[in-house]
């Protein structure tokens, strides 16, 4: 039997996203309620599923304030006309935000609380910045006390240190994020990501931000730059004089949103649903919050060690690119082969809007799966403060 850790199968209908749209981009000039109900919308309307029938939305932000505040996957799901019977709730897992969303979803709908259920993540970086809701009158979020526990360091010094104990270099690093670029330029000119995106037709705004009436359509990633490794090479480092990480090895600041609909297998099969992959596993692991960013490796071995899996057994990875040291670490410790991670680029290439990364690489992996006639998918993202989320999933 396979497995499914006690619950009820669940099974995702399907998945889309928006392109991901540059700091400053095409998505910049829209509201971020907008940006997630334009996904959410599409979702339902491609699934063809009665939106009346689900049964929860579950949505991850990171930066919860100003226009991402006020659960902002329930005034996306209003915003798009959506039931309003339709209860919606938004967590903050810092970068694996949606993917915990997925996986909240799944635990949903596995323990039968619900039989259909959307998960999705959005985040406009360039309308509300990273960090934004930490700054202001009410004060820092980390206490005194915590530092008598724990070191407190940046993400960006958190990769340098990931680097220094895998012996990761500075050509490691400028190649991975070449590859990252290359990788995704080829799937758009063939064509990978059609299916998965969703064109957004976006507000034209005046010289002071005001819309004025009409729109222009956003239809791909932004983010990938032409670039060769000559040009890498001379790029300064972000985080120490002598780092290895550029902003050709880091994920870029960006905006975008993405949708999944989960259900179980008989209220699929009821409603006509097609059941395009399994939910074999989930997980959300804690590691040490001064290297801040090992959690994929956690959360890769706590997903094979449950299920019995290998690492051979997967035929794609999606780790999501917040440094080329996260994923190159993790590869040399789990044993796993570049060859099949990020097949399509990463966050370096197409970009990392935060909160809407998970649910994008659970869509990605999907459709790669899906392209290549692949059984099993493994998606895992590092986190803020110290998490790691984990999913596998297995197409049907």
């Amino acid at each position: 039997m396979p497995y499914h850790g006690g619950m009820t199968e669940v099974f995702i209908v399907d998945a889309v996203r928006s392109p991901v749209g540059k700091r400053g981009g095409g998505l910049s000039t829209m509201h971020p309620a907008d940006l997630l109900a334009t996904v959410q919308r599409e979702l339902i309307e491609r699934s063809g599923v009665d939106p009346e029938a689900v049964g929860q939305v579950v949505g991850g932000c990171v930066s919860q304030v100003g226009e991402q505040s006020f659960n902002v996957a329930r005034t996306a799901w209003l915003t798009a006309g959506l039931p309003l019977t339709v209860a919606a709730t938004t967590v903050d897992t810092q970068c694996g935000s949606s993917q915990q969303a997925t996986n909240l979803a799944t635990s949903l709908v596995g323990s039968e609380i619900v039989d259909l259920a959307v998960a999705c993540g959005v985040e406009v970086m360039s309308r509300v910045p990273i960090g934004s809701n930490s700054k202001g009158e009410f004060g820092r979020p980390i206490p005194k006390a915590y530092f008598g526990q724990y070191e407190f360091t940046s993400q960006f010094e958190g990769a340098e240190r990931i680097a220094e104990k895998w012996g990761i270099t500075r050509d490691d690093t400028d190649a991975f994020g070449y590859n990252s670029q290359q990788r995704a330029a080829l799937a758009w000119e063939e064509g990978r990501f059609e299916r998965e995106v969703v064109a957004i037709d976006a507000p034209d705004v005046d010289d002071d931000g005001k819309p004025t009436g009409s729109t222009h359509r956003v239809e791909r990633d932004e983010g990938l730059r032409e670039t060769t490794p000559e040009k890498l090479a001379t790029l300064k480092p972000v985080a120490r004089e002598n780092g290895v990480h550029t902003a050709g090895s880091s994920s870029q600041i960006s905006d975008g949103a993405a949708a999944i609909l989960l259900a179980t297998g008989d209220r699929a099969d009821a409603l006509g649903l097609r059941k395009r992959a399994r939910v074999v596993d989930t997980c959300l692991v804690g590691v040490d919050p001064v290297l801040m960013l090992t959690g994929p490796i956690d959360a890769t071995q706590r997903l094979l060690s449950r299920t019995g899996l290998s690492i051979d057994d997967m035929d794609t990875f999606e780790i999501n690119e917040a440094f080329a040291s996260v994923v190159l670490a993790w590869a040399k410790e789990v044993g796993a082969d570049l060859a099949k991670t990020n097949p399509n680029g990463g966050a370096i290439a197409l970009g990392h809007p935060l909160g809407g990364t998970g649910a994008v690489l659970m869509t990605k992996a999907l459709h790669e799966l899906e392209r290549t006639g692949g059984r099993y998918a493994l998606v895992s993202m590092c986190c803020g403060g110290g998490l790691g989320t984990g999913t596998i999933i297995e197409r049907l």
